[in-house]
């Protein structure tokens, strides 16, 4: 490591270690370099010590009669690993058991692979489905949704992941997000990975698919499709309306012309009840500076578009009477709406500030419940 206070140091005794490789994915492809991870490995907290959890796949580029995407026609995800931030101790769970790649790599090595079963329950509360192997599944479902032989023959019902305006201008695919949501007939909130579709050439949307994380929902994928004979907006619509509002438009291009660059965040498309609600974040990022500071959000219900200083007022202005934003203390539910939103989108701010998960989760409830409500308005 060429530094002379490994050397000199007092503080190092004969019980001292030092890491060599503390890049996870290096770290991970060094002890098992014939499986695949997911890109996004993710942070957990448990019983105080962090832990990175790394989705592990096998793949093959050899079976029989299966569609490819790029060099690869297999792929599962069989392993869970999870990796001790403070000592880089790896441990690896097997996921998929009915997996034959990963049955035979844990004959091979049957000290390095535990049973799923085995897993901490603290740990499992944490784990997610993954992005990388969602977004090959709705790239590949875009055309074998089609049931009909010459539909598909004639690829007539194809769909794609539609575009999103992304940055300064650019035009790029919309990514998938993981998002809390009540499931539509189901009772309470989970945590799910979602992306939506269009037709192929066109903007408007045509479904959307869910994969679920939840106990023992963990792994299955729904699909929502909407109405053929009504218009759904899709990404690049929404991103349209927000460019043809004059009153947006004038303040971007005002604030592009000092000194500052505007940046937009990912397009939310988020079903609440029989409604979409359409959230977009937005960046302004001085020319001399790195970080870029979030300055609004817009929110859209589909028809009309609205730009405030943050959700709640931005809700407040798409569903009030009034841009101005009162917060009272809800004492008879359902008498404003609109506070009530307000009031509960304050209190998941306090709860996430004092590290309450237990009150984020409560309140989120109370907010969709109140969302919903709005949205039957």
């Amino acid at each position: 490591f060429t530094d002379i206070k490994i050397l000199l140091s007092s503080e190092i005794s004969k019980e001292s270690k030092i890491m060599f490789t503390r890049d996870i994915a290096e770290r991970i492809l060094k002890i098992t370099p014939f499986i695949g991870l997911d890109e996004d490995p993710y942070l957990v907290i448990d019983n105080g010590r962090l832990l990175w959890v790394v989705d592990a796949y096998t793949f093959s580029g050899n079976f029989p009669y299966s569609e490819k995407y790029g060099q690869m026609n297999y792929i599962r995800n069989s392993v869970k690993i999870v990796v001790d931030a403070y000592d880089g101790s790896v441990t690896y769970y097997v996921m998929d058991t009915n997996d034959p790649i990963i049955v035979t790599y844990a004959k091979i090595f049957p000290k390095q692979f535990k049973r799923f079963e085995d897993m901490p329950k603290s740990i499992k509360e944490h784990i997610r489905y993954p992005v990388d192997l969602f977004k090959i599944q709705s790239h590949i479902y875009s055309n074998y949704h089609m049931d009909d032989v010459k539909v598909f023959y004639n690829k007539e019902d194809a769909w794609e992941i539609p575009n999103e305006v992304y940055g300064v201008g650019q035009k790029v695919k919309v990514e998938p997000y993981y998002i809390i949501i009540k499931l539509p007939n189901e009772d309470k909130e989970e945590f799910v990975l979602m992306t939506s579709f269009s037709p192929i050439k066109k903007d408007n949307m045509v479904a959307w698919m869910a994969a679920r994380s939840d106990g023992d929902n963990y792994g299955k994928l729904i699909l929502y499709k909407f109405q053929k004979d009504k218009l759904i907006y899709g990404p690049l619509q929404i991103e349209a309306k927000i460019d043809q509002d004059s009153e947006i438009s004038k303040q971007l291009t005002l604030w592009s012309q000092q000194g500052s660059k505007v940046t937009r965040g990912n397009l939310l498309v988020i079903p609440i009840n029989d409604s979409i609600l359409y959230i977009e974040p937005l960046y302004i990022q001085a020319e001399t500076g790195e970080l870029p500071e979030l300055k609004r959000v817009l929110v859209s219900d589909g028809e009309r578009v609205v730009m405030e200083e943050n959700l709640a007022v931005a809700l407040q202005a798409l569903f009030g009477k009034s841009k101005k934003v009162v917060v009272k203390k809800v004492e008879k539910p359902g008498t404003n709406l609109v506070e009530e939103a307000q009031t509960y989108y304050d209190l998941i701010e306090d709860s996430m500030k004092q590290g309450d998960w237990t009150g984020i989760g409560d309140n989120f409830d109370k907010l969709g419940s109140v969302l919903e409500s709005l949205s039957e308005r």
